[in-house]
């Protein structure tokens, strides 16, 4: 039921914190890997690690329209079909609301929420296109739920995808296009360590404030991707998989 052999999945932001180990996953799942993400090293290092005869990198920027559908028409070239997609690719945003600039602003929504929309519109097209459907993870963040100070930009962004991940699922679902997101607690990658550098007291609010005890790694997301992306989700789709410890179960 967690097969994926056969399949061909596309992951953005792949050369990231969660990218990295959810292309991973998924390969070792069985499926063919499209790893595509802006910084062209270490998403080829990346595909180099998988193997050639699981993998690809292709340089992607979810900002430009004409780089995202280059990627969906490599993906549908590989093996006549795509089957999976999960949106990784973005920023964060940190900043205190009142001197929020307007760059900031545009530029974490354009690539947190615009960015997952471009592709899932591309991608999406082309499982609505080849008939036999397809599974798409968006990630989104359990700020997309709930208020945190100092990050309005980031959470708006997130907000955003969760109700973008509801309402294409209902869109495509009559083409078995199936949509979900998962929605990670505070999730220790090099991004936020950096952050926790600047403001340790973020650590320990997520810290003091989670059920199991302690903060996420990337790796924990990969079960989710895995379950989400295959056969034994068949019939969930338009769900948001909080995997966050319990953060928001209180």
């Amino acid at each position: 039921m967690f097969s994926l052999e056969g399949r061909v999945a596309v992951v953005t932001g792949a050369a990231g914190g969660l990218g990295a180990p959810i292309a991973e996953g998924l390969a070792d799942a069985g499926a063919y890997v499209l790893c595509a993400d802006a910084a062209e090293e270490p998403n080829g290092a990346l595909s180099r690690r998988l193997g050639v005869e699981r993998s690809e990198a292709f340089t992607l920027d979810v900002r430009d329209e004409g780089s995202v559908q280059a990627l969906a028409q490599r993906a549908a070239e590989v093996a006549g079909h795509v089957d999976v997609l999960v949106t990784c690719a973005g920023i964060g945003g940190r900043g205190p609301a009142a001197d929020y600039d307007d760059g900031t602003w545009h530029n974490t929504i354009d690539v947190n929420l615009t960015g997952a929309f471009r592709t899932c519109r591309a991608i999406g097209g082309r499982m609505i296109a080849q008939g036999s459907g397809g599974a798409i993870v968006n990630i989104a963040s359990v700020v997309g739920s709930v208020g945190l100070a100092g990050s309005v930009g980031y959470q708006a962004s997130k907000g955003g995808v969760i109700q973008m991940t509801r309402t294409l699922a209902v869109e495509w679902a009559q083409h078995n296009v199936r949509v979900n997101a998962i929605s990670p607690g505070h999730v220790g990658t090099a991004l936020v360590r950096r952050q926790w550098e600047v403001e340790p007291e973020l650590k320990d609010y997520f810290e003091t404030r989670t059920p199991l005890g302690r903060l996420a790694e990337p790796a924990d997301m990969v079960g989710a991707a895995v379950f989400l992306a295959g056969p034994a989700a068949a019939m969930v789709t338009g769900q948001i998989l909080a995997v966050d410890g319990g953060y928001t179960a209180q």
